[in-house]
């Protein structure tokens, strides 16, 4: 069978972000001071994000403007493809039929910069001059790095260390596009030279690099911080993969029993999955959401639902998540984008109230399903990605074995073409299943503020 691939026009990138907070039956519990415990305001935000941004993140409004200039980067790769994945439906003998959403179409191969460039824009217009923001895997990094070239603003990145010593070209991608990248904990920061005086070994990690720009951002006048995930107006800026994957469904004359996406702090996850979960807080659809993250980073299946710090030196307003407490060190497994101790308060918000499941896969069969996935549809995926796939493919055996037909959507939020050190260590036999035992996570609680 021949694959099936549906492109829009460029006339046809959504003109507007779609923001599911105004359709939310229950509004999400509000972000807290971290010394009052009282519910912070806009004006709490100010020295981190542009106003414009800060409006956006607690707008009640359903959709937002998308900015020409925006949108005129944007046509530098959006559209980007809905794609039918008729070889590995034939692979696994299902009568399930398998889309995914290509988002390694963009100039730094992942989703990231669908907000990258929105908020290097924002910046830009309120004069922003220099920018400040952490990495995990690197897809963030090179995806902001990318924007502020665009825009002529300078950016300063913390990578977590374990990423920064796996993954040398995505930061070499960064230094290409003009930005300055250091491996974090790093001796910049008050955060990270006190992380560095009790490891002098560590591996970093998401909430060490966010308390680093966070600092950063706060001691100089002439710049702000940006986050590639976890709040509203991250989430907003993504829905621009859904409401594209929404009208390329109806081309193909499907629509989606089960939509699927790897969750790490959520943007990925969310901007498939809100427009198309409009119409189940409707009451118009009945379609299941799934979010995947991995066995050694479970925030949604083993975390606990509390007030939490996003950045582990406590710098951060507080934010109800499904956490494993701030204090989280996750192992160096190979999806760094994943590797964070929390999850987008919206995202939480929406598990809580029984819209979304929850999954979580060791690293192993992740790879197994990426591997599967190249040889069928020829495209290398993201560690990251490989999370949803392995779902996907699971649910397509799950409808074999009931004998009955299943639509399946996924978000195959980048490629895997500067990750082949992890296809080497899986091929190879070295990657270790790390599951992360429920004491751990009871032992971080202790450390969670009391609220």
């Amino acid at each position: 069978m021949t694959q099936k691939k549906y492109f829009l026009a460029e006339s046809e990138i959504p003109t507007h972000w779609y923001n599911i907070a105004a359709d939310l039956k229950s509004s999400p519990p509000p972000p807290l001071h971290p010394a009052t415990h009282e519910p912070i305001g806009p004006e709490a935000l100010a020295p981190l994000f542009p106003m414009a941004l800060i409006k956006q993140e607690v707008s009640a409004e359903a959709y937002i403007p998308i900015p020409d200039e925006v949108r005129e980067i944007y046509r530098i790769w959006r559209p980007s493809p809905l794609i039918r994945a008729t070889a590995l439906e034939k692979a696994l003998d299902t009568p399930a039929r398998i889309y995914y959403k290509y988002e390694g179409v963009s100039p730094s191969g992942s989703h990231k910069p669908n907000t990258a460039v929105a908020q290097a824009y924002y910046n830009k217009q309120e004069g922003v001059k220099r920018i400040a923001t952490e990495t995990g895997a690197g897809q963030w990094g090179s995806s902001l790095a990318f924007a502020c070239q665009k825009f002529g603003i300078e950016a300063k990145v913390y990578m977590v260390k374990i990423s920064y010593e796996q993954k040398p070209y995505r930061r070499s991608m960064m230094q290409l596009w003009g930005s300055s990248v250091v491996a974090s904990p790093s001796a910049d920061t008050n955060a990270g030279r006190e992380v560095l005086a009790a490891d002098p070994e560590s591996n970093g990690s998401l909430g060490i690099a966010i308390s680093e720009a966070v600092e950063d951002a706060a001691m100089r006048e002439d710049t702000k911080y940006s986050l590639g995930s976890v709040l509203n107006h991250v989430l907003l800026h993504q829905t621009i993969i859904g409401q594209e994957a929404m009208r390329q469904m109806e081309m193909a004359g499907d629509y989606p029993d089960v939509v699927v996406g790897c969750a790490g702090g959520g943007s990925n996850a969310a901007g498939l999955m809100f427009p198309f979960l409009k119409l189940n807080l409707g009451g118009h659809r009945n379609t299941r959401f799934l979010a995947v993250e991995p066995a050694s980073c479970p925030s949604l299946t083993k975390g606990e639902y509390r007030y939490d710090f996003g950045d582990t030196a406590g710098l951060t307003p507080l934010m109800k998540m499904y956490t494993l407490g701030h204090t989280f060190m996750p192992p160096g497994i190979h999806a760094g984008g994943l590797r964070y101790h929390a999850m987008a308060p919206l995202l939480c918000h929406l598990y809580a109230e029984g819209y979304l499941e929850a999954k979580a896969y060791p690293q192993n069969p992740c790879f197994e399903a990426a591997v599967l996935f190249a040889q069928t549809e020829g495209i290398v995926p993201a560690p990251e990605s490989s999370h949803a796939i392995r779902a996907a493919i699971d649910e397509a055996l799950a409808a074999k074995e009931e004998g009955r037909s299943r639509v399946i959507l996924f978000n195959l939020s980048g490629h895997g073409f500067l990750d082949l050190q992890a296809y080497d260590d899986y091929l190879s036999g070295k990657l270790v299943d790390d599951h992360y035992p429920a004491e751990r996570v009871a032992e971080a609680m202790k450390a969670l503020p009391v609220v």
